[in-house]
Parts: C-alpha cells; structure tokens; sequence
C-alpha cells in the first residue's frame, strides 16, 4: 500500500448506523483502545470516566481540567503508577505514550481491584528496589 503524503486529504468517514442500534448513542460509551471493550461513561464515584475499567488504559483527550476533552494529542495513555491524596482518594497515573505527558485521574468504582493491586505493587517487582525497601524498613 502506497504511504500518503501529508498534503493528501483523506476521504470522509461515511456514517456508521451500527453504532447507534438499539437505542443507544456512541456518546454515551466508547470502546477502550486496550482491550478492545465498550466503556459505559457512567461512572460511580467520578463525573467523567477517562479511562478503562478493566485494563486502566485511557486516551489523552482533557487538556487542563477533567471531562474538558480539549487536547489536540488523542494519544493512548497507559496506567503506570498510582498515587494517593491526603485525604486518602487513590489517583491513577497516566503516561501518554505520544507526548509523554502525565495525569492523575480518580479512580472509579468499577475499576478492576486486581488490576489497582497490581499497579501498586509495581515498584516491588524490581529487587533492587524492594530489597532497599525491606532494609530501610529494618
């Protein structure tokens, strides 16, 4: 297949009925570019779900403040750590993976508990780095 050339347009996306059957509307979920899922934007616990369920991963759309979806970037952002605020709401840590930039987004209340266990534990699973932690806590 030929490559394109920057100024070439590409032709317009024809209108897809199958994402708008039985009643309802392709604004109300979108499909996780992870694991291939359709999302509910319904989310308990926070007003604008930015990120998977199940896998975590989400797509680099707010600029500044949440649910804004003003950013130009639209890269895929993977989960790579988690942090907590002071008042004990664990916050998720996305990377893009296009432009590098990071995010905190709230954890949901569907979000797979597995799935959280195993990004708070990702430190651990380099020795260096447990080891030091076992010999400070010594």
């Amino acid at each position: 297949m030929p490559r394109r050339k920057p100024s070439q347009q590409r032709r317009p996306q024809r209108h897809k009925d199958v994402l708008h059957g039985s009643g309802r509307h392709r604004g109300h979920d979108f499909r996780c570019v992870g694991c291939r899922l359709d999302v509910s934007l319904d989310a308990p616990g926070t007003a604008h779900r930015n990120h998977c369920p199940t896998c975590l991963t989400s797509l680099h759309v707010d600029r500044r403040v949440p649910g804004d979806r003003a950013s130009d970037c639209h890269g895929r952002m993977e989960a790579l750590s988690l942090a907590v605020r002071p008042d004990g709401e664990w916050m998720i840590i996305h990377q893009c993976l296009s432009c590098d930039e990071l995010s905190a987004n709230r954890i949901a209340g569907d979000d797979n508990a597995l799935a959280l266990i195993r990004l708070a534990l990702r430190p651990l699973q380099d020795g260096r780095v447990a080891h030091g932690a076992l010999l400070t806590a010594l």
